[in-house]
């Protein structure tokens, strides 16, 4: 991967951007898209459109969510310690011992989230089970409730303080990958088709609120009133320990990228995605959907009449967690399927089923 690409990558998981408090992340990537994009704009629910052949035709959104899990502010008791909710979904078993960062009314703030000891903890069915949200608080130091309203207010967002770290090789680890690295992959796909000659007019999405339900996409497909849609996005990866494969499928990181197989599918759609990655010798995987996924490609396919869509996905491990692991090549991979698959796109195609 190109220098400037990993400086990008590593800036934008670096950025906070839990739902609905996407704006750190947002700002890094509309910086870059503007380099190459014909027109960059931002919407009032807070996505951000890349565009490229405004005209062409047919009209083709490319869609990666730009939002990541956290936490919110919920209640300061009078010792100044922080209680919390979810912002998406966050296993209860990961949440103790950790670093976050909360993006206070003066700047970040550093907490930690705590709970009883387990020397304290006498009862044995309390230490043998999961503790609750409600019984773990963030401690930023604070001495009372004054002092710590003097640095966060309710409803201020917090994330997890880790950051994008090499590991081994291609793989790579970093909080929120699920789903920067599909906004990643779109930008990199716009920067990828600058200059060449295309028939579509491509508009890559930054999608906002996928992890509380799909809002962004929702919003920006209806105004962007695309022909075919990809939803760029993770998936899990079954090649670690106690992942049943006859549940998930067979999915291995550095392998290829992930292409969706179901009824959220457009057919046709993923046939062409298919023949491109033969075409161009890229290296691919193929994932059953068999209803609709909780992916951006869910709302992308109902909206209006109907939208032609596609999935593609990033095998990802430890998903939700401050660790998740990708493969840099499944990344690189997934930016040339895609920018292949949109400059063979023609208007005389028919994407229509059963006809």
């Amino acid at each position: 991967m190109k220098p400037e690409s990993i400086s990008f990558l590593k800036n934008l998981i670096n950025s906070a951007s839990p739902s609905g408090f996407e704006q750190d992340a947002v700002k890094v990537w509309t910086k870059r898209a503007k380099e190459f994009c014909d027109e960059v704009k931002n919407d009032v629910h807070g996505n951000s459109i890349g565009i490229i052949n405004k005209e062409g035709d047919p009209r083709v959104m490319l869609a990666g969510h730009i939002d990541e899990i956290g936490y919110m502010v919920k209640y300061i008791d009078k010792e100044g310690y922080i209680y919390f909710s979810t912002i998406g979904g966050i296993d209860p078993h990961i949440m103790p011992g950790k670093r976050v960062i909360i993006d206070g009314k003066k700047g970040p703030v550093l907490g930690i989230i705590g709970r009883k000891p387990i020397h304290l903890i006498v009862d044995a069915s309390e230490r043998s089970r999961v503790a609750k949200v409600e019984e773990m608080w963030i401690d930023i130091g604070a001495k009372d409730e004054k002092e710590a309203l003097e640095r966060v207010s309710i409803g201020d967002a917090a994330v997890v303080n880790v950051g994008f770290e090499e590991l081994n090789g291609t793989k790579v680890i970093g909080r929120g990958f699920d789903d920067r690295i599909g906004a990643f992959v779109v930008n990199e796909v716009l920067s990828s088709l600058k200059g060449k000659k295309i028939n579509a007019g491509v508009y890559g999405t930054a999608t906002v609120q996928e992890e509380i339900g799909l809002r962004g996409a929702q919003t920006s497909a209806y105004s962007i009133k695309p022909d075919i849609g990809v939803a760029i996005d993770v998936t899990f990866a079954s090649d670690t320990p106690g992942v049943d494969k006859r549940m998930v499928g067979d999915v291995k990181l550095g392998a290829g990228p992930v292409i969706s197989r179901g009824p959220n599918i457009n057919s046709k759609v993923f046939e062409l995605l298919v023949q491109t990655a033969k075409k161009n010798k890229i290296p691919y995987q193929i994932e059953g959907a068999s209803r609709g996924t909780g992916t951006d490609a869910n709302i992308i396919q109902l909206t209006r009449g109907g939208v032609a869509t596609a999935l593609v996905s990033i095998p990802n491990r430890y998903m939700h967690t401050p660790v998740e692991m990708i493969d840099l090549k499944d990344v690189e991979n997934a930016v040339k399927l895609i920018s292949a698959f949109v400059s063979a796109l023609d208007k005389k195609m028919d994407f229509t089923l059963f006809n």
